[in-house]
């Protein structure tokens, strides 16, 4: 299993679209729009090299260096098979 934790999603959606746009939309927006296209894009390429598989965003874990934290509530935003 592969965990990744997006650490500048805001700055990522500032980019894309600009400052004035990202302060008006919410960092669980920005978070999750991020997580989306890095899942669609990692579909992609695994898919390409053959590889089969299962990918989920999950929202309750949180990632700081070596310690993995679980929330009170665990819960599968998005979850897709290739």
């Amino acid at each position: 299993m592969i965990v990744l934790k997006i650490s500048n999603a805001s700055e990522v959606v500032a980019s894309k679209v600009g400052r004035f746009l990202e302060r008006l939309t919410p960092d669980s927006v920005d978070q999750s729009a991020v997580e989306d296209q890095l899942i669609k894009k990692l579909i992609e390429n695994l898919a390409a090299e053959g590889l089969k598989g299962e990918i989920a965003a999950i929202n309750g874990l949180d990632l700081d260096g070596s310690d993995l934290s679980l929330k009170t509530e665990l819960k599968v935003r998005k979850h897709t098979s290739f």
